[in-house]
This record gives C-alpha cells, structure tokens and sequence, in this order.
C-alpha cells in the first residue's frame, strides 16, 4: 500500500441506493464518489463483483473475469438509447429501498438487458468488437457457459451431457454454434459492464480516489472457470471434486465453515507457471487499484475437506504454494497494490509468509477487546504495515456488535479507549481505528451511518438473508462528509502525510 496515512469505506456496490432493486453502476455510484471525496477518504472498498451464484453470494461467483450483470446500470442504457423509460419503469425489481430482492432482480433483469442488447448488436460498434478480441480468452467461454446454463435450466455444468460437461471440443463448437444469439447476448452484456465500470473508474480517478478489490482465494465450482480448465482443480476423471475448500472452528463458526469449493492442483499451476493465477490478477488489475486477497493463508496451508462431509470439522491441513506463487504476483503485479487477508487460523508458518511478502495484513477492532489477553488487533500493538478495520463484511456492524456482545468485553473496551458507559463506543471505535498506527483505516459505510444489526452485510456459515443490505436515498449527507473530513483532518489521514 501507500506508506501515506489514509482511510477509505466499504460498501459494495449492490448497496448502493437504486430506483430499480439494487445498486449499479449509474449515478448513486458517482455521487457516492463525490461523498467520499468531501469526507476526505482516499479509498472506496468493494466487493467482488462477479455475477453471484449460490446462495447470491459475491464468493460464489459464475466467473472469475466477468461482471455482475445487475450492476449496469438501467437509466445510462436509456441514455444510450438501447432502452426506453417506459421499459424500465415496466418492471418490478423488488419492493424495499433497504434491500435487495434477488429473486425479482432474477425474474426482470435479464429479458431488459435482452433488449437492449438486441438493439445494440444492431448496431455497428467497433468498441463492441474491440471489446471481445481483447477478452477473448475468458469471454468465450464464459458466455458459451451461461448460454448452456440457460439451456439446461439453470443447472450447474456438472449435471449437463457428458460430451459438453466435459468440455469437449467438438462439443464445444457444436453448442457454440447451436447457442449463437445468446453467446452473442452474453458476451454484449459483459461489453455493457465493462462500459460503465471504465467510466466509473476514470472518474474516481479525477476525485482521487482509489478503488480496492476483493479476491476470493477460491472459486466455485459451477463456473465458467472450473468447467473450462478442469486440469487446474483436483478433481476426479469424471471432474468432480475429491475434496473442497472449508475452515476449521475458529471466531467465525464454532463448527467452522464449509464452503464446498473445489480445491487448487496445486502442481498442475506450477508447471503451468502459474498462468491461471496471473491471468486472474491482470483482471483484477483492469478493475481495481488494490486488491484484497481473500483467505491469503491458503497460500501457505489450506484446509481440506472430504466431499460429501457434513462438518468443516473433518478437514486437514495441505500445503500451499506459498512464496513460490506469492512472490511471482507481486513481482509481476507492481502496479497493484495488494491486502493479505490474514484472518483466521494462524500459525508461525502464516505469519512467516506475510513477513517475507511484504503485504500489509487486517486487524480488525470488533476482534480486538478480549479481557482475558492483550490481543495483536489492540491498535498499540500494530506495526506501521497493516490495515486496520473496524469490522469486515463478515462481521456484525458496530452498533450490532455492541448490542450483542458479552458485557465484560464491551467493559474492556471502554477501559482500553478510556470513555466511560456514557460515551458513545461505536464512535470511540471508529476514532481508534483513525488514530492508529496503521497506514490505512477501513471502516463499513454502515457504521459511519450507525446502524445496527438489521444492516449486517454476512453471517459466516449461513445461508439466506446475506448479501442484501442497502443504503437509503440521502443518508451520505454533507454533515456526516463534514465529520468524517475532520476525523481525517485531526488524525492525519489524507493520503498526503
């Protein structure tokens, strides 16, 4: 990162606030980015933003290249002509301005950018040509992929025929040719994403703030990139996995978590050189100025579970790939700045791989007030190289954190930051983190705005519910910018110092 003190806030895009049932890339975007730069932020944090599979999770996305197809934005395709008002006034997107209703969002969304995609493969666009020569390693088959998803109703790639299931030439060419129009209708989709997020991206630019991306370490297992290059996943001869990805019990889930995905060969991407990897993170390089890497202990030792267990409980430890592939990324990547995500189990071996990457670590302050022991995520523990996080999107908002934990740690808190049980704690918190050691302070847009629990972004280890927080119309007002300006202001946090 920057070795200039900064701060920036999370919030993924989807909780942008919207007319039509989520948050896009249009104009809530943009004048979120004038907020924040009147707040004196440098940074906007995000989530992935891959078209969401299971469980709409951004984690468990259908592709590791592509975009969200629900973040275009409908009112820029008016002004582009390849919609109406009319048309999108017609369709429902969901009810509540306070979240997101996926299921509306998947029964409208996609016959509307169907077309506007008509109308604009009508269209000679050598922007639109350009787009897919420049992509087409990815995008061909990621929008072959979807055109067969819809084919075959919606069902995940290991349960079409056996000639396309696994991916066979002559299958590939014969569905190609049969699916044209909607391989065609997937890929001007993803050219409309791209649009819209390259003009977004310039603008934050000229408002001098900088986006950080988040990288899931793994990827799932119904998407385009298990089902293309099946040699680089440690799956079975008929491409189903022996054993996938999880976590042991840790702060998150007393049972751990089972994520289910399937799990690196290792080997197969050594000898490969690691293109894979690098093919990933230059994508990620065309989005974001940052990355957070999601799980970075995998790296050096991941947790691998059974297919078919029930419990993430039944796993063991595997060796990563560790420097080997850490240390050719940011060799490669140095025009990306890059976020271990080093929570979770730790162990010397992880600690070592941080140390001998140079990548700043998380210490995230709802982890922080145990009364039993001075933990590291104390912020007068922290060295100069780390990020400091008043909560993660796994973790409960500020307020919600409050109203739920144990008396006797939300004591310690108050006795470590020296208010007494008059003082507004979530506040106290959020000062901490600004006046940390730490070169760059995240906190989530909701604690900022003090919400409670009801705004809580993901609960590990369950399914439902998640992912559908939204910001309401007005709520990033010039007062609370005015605020935050000063916290930057008092607790040297502009970037430039």
């Amino acid at each position: 990162m920057n070795t200039k003190r900064s701060c920036g806030i999370l919030l993924p895009l989807f909780s942008l606030p919207s007319e039509h049932g989520i948050g896009t890339l249009g104009k809530a975007a943009y004048e979120f980015l004038d907020f924040l730069s009147e707040a004196g932020q440098s940074w906007w944090q995000i989530l992935p933003v891959g078209p969401a599979g299971s469980g709409d999770s951004p984690y468990q996305s259908f592709s590791s290249f592509a975009g969200n197809a629900y973040f275009i934005d409908l009112d820029m395709l008016v002004d582009d002509g390849l919609l109406t008002k009319a048309e999108v006034g017609a369709i429902e997107c969901g009810g509540s301005a306070e979240t997101v209703d996926y299921n509306a969002l998947r029964e409208n969304r996609m016959p509307l950018l169907r077309i506007a995609a008509r109308r604009g493969l009508a269209r000679e666009d050598a922007g639109f040509e350009a787009f897919c020569r420049d992509n087409a390693r990815w995008l061909s088959d990621f929008a072959l992929y979807m055109a067969l998803k819809e084919h075959f109703n919606g069902s995940a790639w290991y349960e079409w025929p056996e000639d396309i299931r696994l991916h066979r030439a002559d299958a590939v060419e014969k569905y190609s040719r049969e699916l044209r129009e909607d391989v065609s209708f997937f890929s001007y989709v993803q050219y409309l994403f791209y649009s819209q997020w390259s003009a977004l991206r310039a603008y934050a630019r000229e408002k001098g703030i900088g986006i950080i991306g988040d990288m899931p370490i793994y990827v799932a297992l119904d998407s385009a990139d298990v089902w293309a290059e099946p040699e680089f996943f440690l799956l079975d001869e008929h491409n189903v996995p022996v054993e996938v990805a999880g976590v042991p019990p840790d702060y998150f889930s007393a049972d751990g978590q089972l994520w289910g995905n399937p799990l690196y060969d290792w080997d197969a991407m050594r000898r490969d050189g690691y293109g894979w990897w690098i093919r990933r993170v230059d994508g990620a390089s065309r989005l974001y100025d940052a990355l957070r890497i999601d799980h970075f202990r995998a790296f050096e030792s991941y947790w691998a579970v059974p297919r078919g267990t029930e419990s993430a409980k039944q796993g063991q430890w595997r060796p990563g790939p560790g420097m080997d592939l850490v240390g050719r990324l940011t060799a490669w990547f140095n025009n990306v700045r890059f976020i271990a995500e080093d929570l979770g189990v730790l162990t010397p071996e992880v600690h070592r791989l941080l140390d001998e990457s140079g990548l700043p670590g998380m210490k995230v302050l709802e982890f922080a007030f145990d009364p039993a022991s001075l933990s590291d995520y104390l912020p007068h523990r922290y060295n100069d190289n780390c990020i400091c996080y008043a909560g993660t999107h796994d973790n409960n908002t500020l307020r919600g954190w409050i109203d739920e934990e144990k008396p006797e740690t939300l004591a310690f808190a108050r006795e470590y930051l020296g208010i007494d049980d008059e003082a507004d704690l979530a506040d106290a918190v959020l000062r901490a983190g600004m006046r940390s050691k730490a070169v760059l302070f995240i906190a989530q847009m909701q604690d900022w705005l003090g919400l409670g629990a009801s705004a809580r972004m993901n609960t590990p280890g369950t399914v439902g519910g998640n992912w559908a927080w939204r910001m309401l119309p007005g709520s990033a007002t010039k007062a609370l910018a005015g605020k935050m300006r000063r916290m930057v202001y008092i607790y040297g946090r502009s970037g430039k110092e």
